[in-house]
Formats: C-alpha cells, sequence, structure tokens
C-alpha cells in the first residue's frame, strides 16, 4: 500500500504538470485579445476624428468660399452698376488670363482679385509665396499681388488707354501678421478706398465706350474655361 501511494504521489505532479499548462495557454489567447481590440477601437476613433475634421474643414472652406463671393459681388454692386465678375480675357503676353473682378470707377477700372480666407496671413509684398493660418489648417498660396499684376497688365491691353490699378481683397474674418501693402484690403474698407483712391491722369470722354469694350472682351463660355483649365494643367 505505501508504495502505492508513493506511485501516486510521484505521478501527480506529471498529471498537473499538462492541465499547468493548458490553463497557462488558455489565460495567455485571452489577455491577447484585450490589447489587440483596445488598439483596434483606437485606431477606428482615430481615423474618424481625422475624417470627420477633414469633412469638417472642407465643408467650413466651401461655406467660407460661397460667402465670401457672395459678400464681395454685394459690395461692389453697391459701389458701380458697371462690374464683371468670374470672366476670361486674353493674357498680356500669349495664353488666357482669369479674372476675379473688375468695376468701372470715375477716374478708371479696379482689376481685382479675391482671397476669401480666415485667420493670420503671413507675407511680404515681394514674397513669392504667402501663408495663411487658420486655427489647424496651414496654405500657401501664391502672392496675391504678384499674380494680379499679370492679370492687370491683361486688362490693360484691352483698354490701353485707361488706367486700371491692381486690388486684392479679402473677403473672411483675417489679420495681417504685419502691415499689407497699400492695395491689400479687407472687404470693409472697399468703399472708403475707392473714394480716396486717385488713379493716373486720362484722356477718357466715353467712359460707357471704354466699359463696353471690357464687356465685349470678356469670355465666360464653356469652351473658352476649358482651353484655361488645359492651359492651367499644361503649366
Amino acid at each position: 500500500m505505501l508504495k502505492t501511494a508513493r506511485n501516486i504521489l510521484s505521478s501527480a505532479p506529471l498529471i498537473a504538470m499538462p492541465a499547468f499548462a493548458a490553463d497557462s495557454e488558455l489565460q495567455t489567447g485571452i489577455t491577447s485579445v484585450g490589447p489587440a481590440k483596445f488598439l483596434f477601437t483606437l485606431a477606428a476613433a482615430l481615423l474618424l476624428t481625422l475624417i470627420f475634421r477633414s469633412t469638417a474643414n472642407h465643408l467650413a472652406r466651401y461655406a467660407s468660399t460661397r460667402i465670401g463671393k457672395w459678400r464681395i459681388r454685394a459690395a461692389l454692386a453697391k459701389r458701380s452698376p458697371d462690374a464683371l465678375h468670374d470672366f476670361i480675357i486674353p493674357g498680356a503676353y500669349g495664353g488666357l488670363a482669369k479674372l476675379d473682378h473688375a468695376m468701372l470707377t470715375a477716374g478708371g477700372i479696379l482689376c481685382i482679385q479675391t482671397k476669401h480666407y480666415s485667420g493670420v496671413v503671413f507675407g511680404a509684398e515681394d514674397e513669392a509665396q504667402w501663408t495663411n493660418v487658420d486655427g489647424v489648417t496651414r496654405r500657401r498660396f501664391l502672392n496675391p499681388v504678384i499674380q494680379n499684376e499679370g492679370r492687370r497688365r491683361a486688362l490693360q491691353k484691352v483698354v490701353p488707354d485707361v488706367p486700371v490699378a491692381n486690388l486684392v481683397i479679402f473677403t473672411g474674418s483675417v489679420e495681417f501678421a504685419s502691415p499689407p501693402p497699400k492695395n491689400v484690403i479687407h472687404i470693409d474698407e472697399l468703399e472708403s478706398y475707392v473714394a480716396r483712391f486717385v488713379f493716373g491722369p486720362s484722356k477718357i470722354d466715353d467712359w460707357h465706350t471704354v466699359w463696353l469694350t471690357v464687356k465685349a472682351a470678356a469670355m465666360t463660355d464653356a469652351d473658352t474655361r476649358k482651353d484655361l483649365q488645359a492651359q492651367l494643367g499644361f503649366g
């Protein structure tokens, strides 16, 4: 009997070891599922946050642009009955040039480019690119003064004897990190800017004919817009 008991005791560890190993494997498998699910949930949450933020930023940008376009058209219509919007003319050095707006005043024509940005704008008059920081959004864009100068020259070729001025207007809630050039204003300043702006001398007697000439040169048809897009894509 004693021998039998010893045999039982000596075999007990052999029986317990497989059971312990099985328990260990089962516990390891269960605990590994927890972190995996957590990481997957965290990654999914981060992805949804990024998608939501991107969509929200896109919608905000779209709304800001639509409101800005409405504001500038209303402001120009209030200031002058003679204004053109979103049109194309032959470029100053070949090709095509797209103008945001042009407005006839008592002394000449304002060639206007609009930027529908909010936040803070950084950039000097002679810098090739400016920077806009709006919350977490940061974008680089071409210096609008330099960019619009090419458009001004294109418009000047249409009416060579008429003074044409370069004007850049921001429509959003924008602040400038440093004083902007004199011809870069906020839309709220349009009325006072036009009232005090002095064009160069001209000998124009028939401004009506001048404006008819500009309107005749303006192109808005679909084919011309396709040609412009092809030109931009090629460039």
